[in-house]
């Protein structure tokens, strides 16, 4: 929509209220709301101004104010708020240079893709990510100078099987979660409202089912799309199923890892490039692939354990990257072979469908650097040409160690991660798509409030190894 079409569709849907939404550094969203008698014509020029010092990972007190400027293309109608408010997504402007902010996430992936269109490379990179989640009955968790403990309640967590009040069974066993029927598969109805919700958010989904693990686990397939809007589509994906769900009583996660021993949640993502219309991925090579997505293939991995800064970004990223989970620790590349940190899915031979499936991502992941940041290491490795080596079509899990020992492997936890983002990103500066300060900001307060607070704290499992010690 145009401004002055949006200004006709909340009229002609009887908006009461404006809602505006941006995205802080660690990737959660933010809003802040208006009568909608406040938007007018001019407003996608002049935006609102807020105070971005408030926000985490953005302004200093001393520069705070910021301005929203509204995307008119993001316009839909909210479909959880009991007054009519009309709802679009911002990117954030420096009200004295009138440049867009470089710490706004939307900004980061807005610039990959012009960086993409002038090199020349392509002119267009779609965005497919598959994010998983569970749902649980309740949760609780605190953490103080004397104790700390969760506890997680789900109907469907194997762990309740014992309970003796309500109790029916049928519960998925750890691991097997992947496609039973109902009435194993709890949530059928709860996903189904889900996808009908986003549906009419103006999104397109593509499939809905159980995930492997037992506590609920999830997953809804959006189609793929271009990149910022694939990230725009991840948040408002994430908005409305954390409130159908609220509104069902229950409540949704997209952490990575809750459950020990079963499978963690990730957000394989799949990719390609093209150019007037046409794919580049397809071609006569290994998996029917080019030799340009052999290129890109070798730049996220070469550049992948850089990137799990940003798109395994939390303590509790590195718990579900571990052997054994389903989880792609180890770089390398396979057609079929879900063990290997690169994809080539070989459901079509439509050379449309061609594509790359990067699988360390998780849902924690701020999709808009997250998707900026791949691109960016795949079209490194294009420019550079970067040979992704052999393929590894064996169960990488059931390799010896003799084997292993050429296969390089991801971060074993967020500290290092940051170590490897220090030590490699180069690839994200070009056509300044990332800045020095912007990495700098966002390495220390990860290693500030999250590594290092983690890394700080005793945890419960410590005391059962160690207080008899």
């Amino acid at each position: 929509m145009t401004p002055k079409e949006v200004l006709e569709f909340a009229k002609k849907n009887e908006a009461k209220q404006l809602d505006l939404r941006f995205t802080d550094l660690p990737g959660l969203q933010q809003h802040v709301s208006y009568p909608i008698s406040e938007l007018e014509e001019d407003s996608f020029e002049e935006g609102f101004g807020i105070d971005g010092s408030s926000i985490r990972g953005w302004a200093a007190i001393n520069e705070s104010d910021m301005l929203l400027i509204p995307d008119p293309s993001t316009a839909f109608m909210d479909p959880f708020y009991e007054i009519r408010t009309l709802v679009m997504t911002c990117t954030a402007i420096d009200p004295i240079t009138k440049q867009h902010y470089e710490r706004d996430p939307r900004w980061i992936a807005m610039k990959a893709e012009n960086y993409l269109k002038n090199s020349g490379i392509a002119d267009t990179a779609y965005f497919g990510a598959e994010a998983e989640f569970f749902i649980f009955d309740s949760i609780s968790f605190d953490q103080n100078q004397h104790s700390g403990f969760y506890f997680i309640d789900a109907e469907e967590g194997r762990w309740n099987s014992g309970r003796r009040e309500n109790n029916l069974g049928y519960r998925p066993r750890y691991k097997e979660g992947y496609f039973p029927v109902p009435p194993t598969d709890h949530y059928q109805d709860l996903r189904a409202e889900m996808v009908d919700v986003m549906i009419n958010c103006g999104m397109d989904i593509e499939c809905h089912h159980h995930e492997v693990a037992t506590g609920g686990q999830a997953e809804i397939d959006q189609r793929f799309n271009t990149l910022v809007k694939s990230a725009d589509g991840m948040m408002l994906y994430k908005y409305c199923i954390r409130n159908v769900a609220n509104q069902y009583g229950k409540t949704v996660t997209f952490m990575p890892k809750p459950l020990f021993a079963d499978n963690g949640s990730g957000m394989h993502t799949h990719q390609s490039l093209w150019k007037d219309g046409k794919p580049l991925f397809a071609g006569d090579n290994y998996a029917g692939l080019s030799q340009l997505a052999l290129w890109y293939i070798g730049g996220l991995l070469k550049h992948a354990r850089a990137l799990s800064a940003i798109i395994a970004p939390t303590t509790n990223s590195y718990k579900r990257l571990v052997p054994g989970y389903e989880a792609p620790v180890n770089l390398a590349y396979s057609r079929r072979n879900r063990s290997a940190a690169v994809r080539i899915p070989m459901y079509s031979p439509n050379p449309k469908a061609k594509r790359a499936e990067f699988r360390p991502p998780d849902p924690a992941a701020n999709p808009y650097m997250a998707f900026a940041g791949m691109l960016m290491a795949g079209l490194d490795g294009v420019i550079n040409k970067i040979d992704p080596g052999e393929p590894l079509d064996k169960d990488i899990y059931d390799l010896s160690p003799e084997e292993m020992k050429n296969v390089p492997s991801m971060p074993a936890s967020l500290e290092e991660a940051m170590n490897c983002i220090e030590e490699d990103h180069a690839f994200l500066l070009k056509g300044d798509v990332f800045t020095e300060e912007l990495l700098e900001t966002y390495i220390a307060y990860k290693r500030k409030n999250e590594a290092d607070a983690v890394r700080l704290r005793p945890h419960p499992y410590e005391f059962a190894l160690y207080y008899d010690i």
